[in-house]
């Protein structure tokens, strides 16, 4: 079933969030928290990945960095400043402090994060007025699908 368009939203932003949601799949699959990520440039899916946490038992290993890094090693450059990051989870501290860094140009996020999040929920550390970059930050895209993905993990994990 096709997923409904926000007006804001390109084509090319409902397959990064479609492909940050596979990816989010994935690492409920294996085991992880189900957190996607993937980062395109000029409309293109450039790399992409789900939480490797418990795998690599590193609490470091979220999808963000992960697609980030793959993205800077593709692109042989250290700025993202022409990609849009996609995520189904709000990003944390972490996560939107290396995006502040590696001067992302826009981070499009799914389901908002009230105990970890920091695009608005609990801070809001990619827009905070004393950084030298902050990204474009679009919430709640495909909020629901990526809610219910981290639900359902957690619920499978409950019973």
């Amino acid at each position: 079933m096709p997923l409904p368009k926000r007006p804001n939203l390109s084509d090319a932003d409902h397959a990064g969030m479609a492909a940050a949601l596979s990816e989010a799949r994935r690492g409920g699959e294996a085991g992880e928290v189900p957190v996607g990520a993937a980062v395109v440039v000029d409309g293109r899916v450039l790399a992409s990945a789900h939480n490797e946490t418990v795998k690599g038992r590193d609490l470091t290993q979220h999808a963000e960095l992960i697609a980030m890094r793959r993205a800077l090693a593709a692109l042989n450059v250290d700025r993202l400043e022409t990609a849009t990051v996609y995520v189904t989870l709000e990003p944390c501290a972490q996560c939107a402090g290396a995006m502040v860094l590696a001067r992302v140009g826009r981070v499009v996020f799914g389901a908002h994060d009230p105990k970890a999040g920091m695009a608005g929920s609990v801070g809001d550390l990619l827009r905070h007025p004393k950084l030298n970059h902050r990204p474009q930050v679009i919430g709640g895209v495909m909020a629901e699908e990526c809610g219910h993905v981290l639900r359902e993990f957690f619920q499978v994990r409950r019973d």
